[in-house]
C-alpha cells in the first residue's frame, strides 16, 4: 500500500534531465529521467543569434560542447553569438564521457558523489559509447517539448535572463508553448521575477515559479503578489548547506499554507531529501532522481 499523504504527490524533478547519468540538458538526459519515474524535467533556455530557443544551462558553449574545436577563431562563445545552424554542429556529449573517465575527486562537483553502484546500474556501455560518439546535440525547446510529450513528462522551463538579457525570450517561449497546446504541461521559472509577472499577464493558465537562492521575507505573500504558483528555493536559504545542517522550515510552511508549491534545488543528499519531505515540500529537483525515487519508496507502507 502507498502512503497517499506523501509519496504519490511529490514531484521527482530531474535537474537538467538526469544529468548524473547523461549529458545535461540533452534529449538523452531527458529520456533517462523517465526511467527513474520522474514526473517532470527541469531545463534552461537561451536565444541563439537567429532567435531559436536553445536548451542549455550556461550562457556560453564552452563547458558542455566542443565549440572551441569547431569554431577556434570566435571572439566569444556566448549562445547569442551563434546561429542555430552552427550550434547544431556541436558535440554536446563527449565532455560528459570524459568526465566519467576521471577519478571521482577530479570530476565536476555534481559527479563527485556518483557511486560505483550507481555507475554500474545506470550507465551502460551502450550509454557511454553513445555519449562519446559525437551524436549528442544541443536541442531546441521545440524538440525537447516534443520528446517530453511523447514520454508523458511535464517540463520546468527556466528562463535564463540574468545576467544576460534576451529581449523576446519570454514571449518566444510562450508562443511555442501555446502553439503546441502544452500550457498544462509546463512550469515556467526564473530568477528574473519580472518575467514571471509577464507570463501571468499574458496567460492565467501557465504555472510559474519564483527561483531564488536567497531568503525571502514572507515568501507566500510575495508569490501571491506576482501571481506565482510555486517557490523554487535552493538548499542554502533553508539552512541545509550550513555547518549545522539544520532545516529552517519556515519558508516552506509559509508557502504551503497558501496551497502553493515548494520545489527545492539542487538536492542530491538523501538525508536532506528526508528532512525536506518531512517539512512538506511538493517536489525535489535533483541531479540524482534515482536517489529521490529511493527516498520516496521509503514512504511506501
Amino acid at each position: 500500500m502507498t502512503n497517499n499523504t506523501a509519496e504519490e504527490h511529490i514531484l521527482n524533478i530531474a535537474h537538467r534531465g538526469a544529468r548524473a547519468f547523461a549529458p545535461e540538458n540533452t534529449l538523452p538526459a531527458f529520456a533517462k529521467a523517465q526511467t527513474f519515474g520522474c514526473q517532470m524535467i527541469e531545463l534552461d533556455v537561451h536565444l541563439s543569434k537567429d532567435h531559436e530557443i536553445i536548451v542549455h544551462h550556461d550562457d556560453n558553449l564552452i563547458r558542455c560542447t566542443d565549440v572551441k574545436d569547431k569554431f577556434p577563431d570566435q571572439p566569444s562563445y556566448f549562445i547569442s553569438d551563434f546561429y542555430f545552424d552552427e550550434i547544431k554542429q556541436l558535440d554536446a556529449g563527449s565532455w560528459f564521457a570524459r568526465e566519467l573517465n576521471l577519478p571521482a575527486e577530479d570530476r565536476q562537483g555534481f559527479l563527485q558523489s556518483l557511486t560505483p553502484e550507481e555507475f554500474a546500474h545506470y550507465l551502460s556501455p551502450e550509454d557511454l559509447a553513445h555519449y562519446a560518439s559525437g551524436a549528442v546535440k544541443i536541442p531546441t525547446l521545440g524538440q525537447t517539448l516534443e520528446l517530453a510529450r511523447s514520454l508523458g513528462l511535464r517540463v520546468n522551463i527556466e528562463l535564463k535572463m540574468l545576467p544576460r538579457m534576451y529581449p523576446g525570450l519570454t514571449e518566444a517561449v510562450l508562443d511555442l508553448v501555446e502553439t503546441m497546446a502544452m500550457q498544462a504541461d509546463v512550469l515556467i521559472s526564473s530568477f528574473d521575477h519580472e518575467q514571471l509577472r509577464r507570463v501571468r499577464e499574458r496567460s492565467p493558465d501557465i504555472p510559474t515559479a519564483v527561483l531564488t537562492n536567497e531568503r525571502l521575507a514572507l515568501p507566500g505573500e510575495y508569490l501571491q503578489r506576482i501571481g506565482a504558483d510555486a517557490l523554487h528555493t535552493g538548499t542554502d536559504p533553508l539552512g541545509l548547506q550550513s555547518l549545522a545542517r539544520t532545516l529552517d522550515a519556515g519558508a516552506i510552511a509559509d508557502v504551503r499554507k497558501l496551497g502553493k508549491g515548494v520545489n527545492v534545488w539542487t538536492c542530491n543528499d538523501k538525508d536532506d531529501m528526508r528532512q525536506l519531505l518531512a517539512a512538506g515540500v511538493s517536489g525535489l529537483i535533483s541531479d540524482y532522481p534515482n536517489r529521490v525515487r529511493e527516498v520516496l519508496d521509503e514512504l511506501v507502507v
